[in-house]
């Protein structure tokens, strides 16, 4: 298990030395708040669209499509979402559920989760957590669109401006447009494919130094409260719950403990962007981010030991 714990830390460490770096240019003043909108734009619109479409162009459905996974996962999933959301009605203030909510049921599965789960069970990891993690892509970002949209003061209420917030959303449309290519194998010329790579790598590093040029002390401390309970729901609770209900549903070996590393990923850097870029309380996006991410490898390993200690992984 303490070779769980130092892949944990080698994929999390780069992660916050991003974060950091963002913090340090901010104060060397070599990136302003100026530059950190126009790079949180083009995250939102050109680059992640981008890294969305060939991680579901690239995903492995012959392997990996296993209905009753596929489904459970899916189900799970919204279920979280819909407790997240009640929570944050009952506690959490107005104008930060949507956040609060987007924070706690959010998880960076196409970065760390698939990363986990490939470096434990090689290539059958690698072809689940792919397919895994395209199938709920669109089930973040639709669902994200909708509780923020709800909570923002400009998108205007009701359901066709909901509705067309959704539909113009870069990351949901970089989504769709991959699936018949997935689906039906149609290939893409090779330069294109290589471009589109060049492009999407820039956007884990770019939203990283945005979210790190956002953090400042008087923002963590004005944001604490909320954040450490979007973080607790995220790392502990809704992981805890959905990975009990995956076992009793008799999930085993190493799909349990796949499903159990995605529901246990810290809050992906997309809901920072997503936040940004339409107006919603980023700084409170960017805590959480950053404090899912502190105690993803206590929670992560501390989860995966108590599986492998109960002989179900």
């Amino acid at each position: 298990m303490f070779a769980v714990a130092a892949q944990t830390l080698a994929i999390t460490a780069p992660v916050f030395a991003m974060l950091f770096l963002g913090v340090a240019l901010k104060r060397l003043r070599w990136i302003d708040t100026p530059f950190i909108d126009t790079a949180s734009s083009l995250v939102f619109r050109g680059t992640m669209p981008t890294l969305l479409f060939l991680g579901v162009v690239k995903a492995d459905l012959d392997t990996a499509l296993q209905p009753q996974l596929l489904t459970y996962f899916f189900l799970a999933t919204v279920a979280s979402f819909f407790v997240a959301w009640a929570w944050a009605i009952w506690r959490v203030p107005l104008a930060d559920r949507g956040i609060y909510t987007q924070g706690a049921f959010r998880g960076n599965n196409g970065i760390i989760g698939l990363a986990l789960a490939t470096s434990m069970y090689g290539d059958y990891g690698l072809a689940v957590g792919s397919l895994l993690a395209a199938l709920v892509i669109l089930c973040y970002n639709v669902l994200s669109a909708v509780v923020l949209a709800i909570y923002t003061p400009c998108v205007k209420p009701g359901v066709k401006p909901i509705a067309r917030s959704i539909v113009k959303n870069p990351l949901i449309i970089g989504v769709l447009l991959a699936v018949p290519f997935a689906y039906w194998q149609i290939p893409l010329p090779q330069w294109l494919l290589t471009s589109a790579q060049y492009f999407a790598q820039m956007t884990l590093p770019l939203a990283l130094i945005c979210i790190g040029g956002t953090l400042s002390l008087a923002s963590l401390r004005r944001s604490s409260g909320v954040a450490i309970g979007s973080s607790l729901m995220k790392m502990v609770w809704l992981p805890l719950l959905a990975t009990l209900g995956a076992w009793l549903f008799g999930f085993r070996g190493a799909d349990l403990a796949i499903l159990f590393i995605y529901f246990a990923c810290p809050t992906a850097a997309s809901s920072f962007v997503m936040a940004r870029a339409i107006g919603a309380n980023h700084e409170l996006a960017a805590a959480i981010i950053v404090i899912t991410t502190l105690i993803a490898v206590v929670c992560i390993n501390a989860g995966l030991l108590l599986l492998q200690w109960g002989g179900w992984i």
